[in-house]
Order: structure tokens, then C-alpha cells, then sequence
């Protein structure tokens, strides 16, 4: 009597998590919209592409300053600019996923590119800085 091989449930549950669905409408046009963000900002010497969230994101000096995650910008700013951001409606304060929010992370819906290359731009500085 030869038994049928069982299916590992847990390996077939991690293969079905680890796959790539594709992403909601929402999430194409933000990542569109970040590539074309992405070239002018990798002029700058310094800025350099890593991975976080499973998306692209944007460093300087080894530290994040941009990434598109569930289709939106995210940038760090300066507390005043997210509180002015968020106070006008473009932007929401930016929650990782553990239910706590930073003051100095803000998440944009799509804008034209010149919107988010200027947002990013400014975040590059801010990072920069070291403030």
C-alpha cells in the first residue's frame, strides 16, 4: 500500500503570502508615479534605491527619505510641513502598520509628478540635514 504524499500547510500557506498578487489600480499608478519621480532624484550623488515594504524606496546617506507603499508617497518631513500637509487634506500621518503614527512621516495620495518630485526633493533635504 503506497501512501499519498500530505501537503505541507504550512509551506503551502507561506508560498501563497510570499506570492506576487497584483496590486490594486491605486498601487500601479503610485508606483508609476514614484519611478518617474525616481530618476531625477538618483542625479544627486548621494541618493541611492533600497527596499523597504517591499517597494522601492529612496535614501540618502543610507537613510530613507521616500517610498511608495499601498499607493502613496511617503516622506519624511519636518513635523510643521506633515502638520500642514495633513491639516490641507493631502496628506495623512503615516502608520507603518503597528498602529502608531510618526510626526515626521506623511502619506500622500498620487499628485502630478512635479507635486512628489518637489515633496521628495524637500524630504531629501530634511533627511540630509540630519534634523
Amino acid at each position: 500500500m503506497t501512501k499519498k504524499p500530505t501537503k505541507n500547510r504550512a509551506a503551502s500557506a507561506k508560498r501563497i503570502r510570499g506570492s506576487k498578487a497584483k496590486a490594486p489600480a491605486e498601487n500601479g499608478v503610485a508606483e508609476k508615479l514614484f519611478a518617474s519621480i525616481t530618476k531625477p532624484l538618483l542625479k544627486g550623488a548621494e541618493v541611492t534605491t533600497a527596499r523597504m515594504f517591499g517597494s522601492t524606496c529612496l535614501k540618502i546617506s543610507g537613510k530613507v527619505f521616500a517610498v511608495a507603499y499601498k499607493g502613496r508617497l511617503v516622506l519624511k518631513l519636518p513635523a510643521e510641513r506633515v502638520e500642514t500637509l495633513v491639516n490641507s487634506g493631502r496628506g495623512v500621518l503615516f502608520d507603518p502598520g503597528h498602529g502608531r503614527t510618526s510626526k515626521e512621516w506623511v502619506s500622500v495620495a498620487p499628485e502630478t509628478t512635479e507635486a512628489w518630485i518637489k515633496l521628495a526633493t524637500d524630504a531629501r533635504e530634511f533627511v540630509a540635514s540630519g534634523l
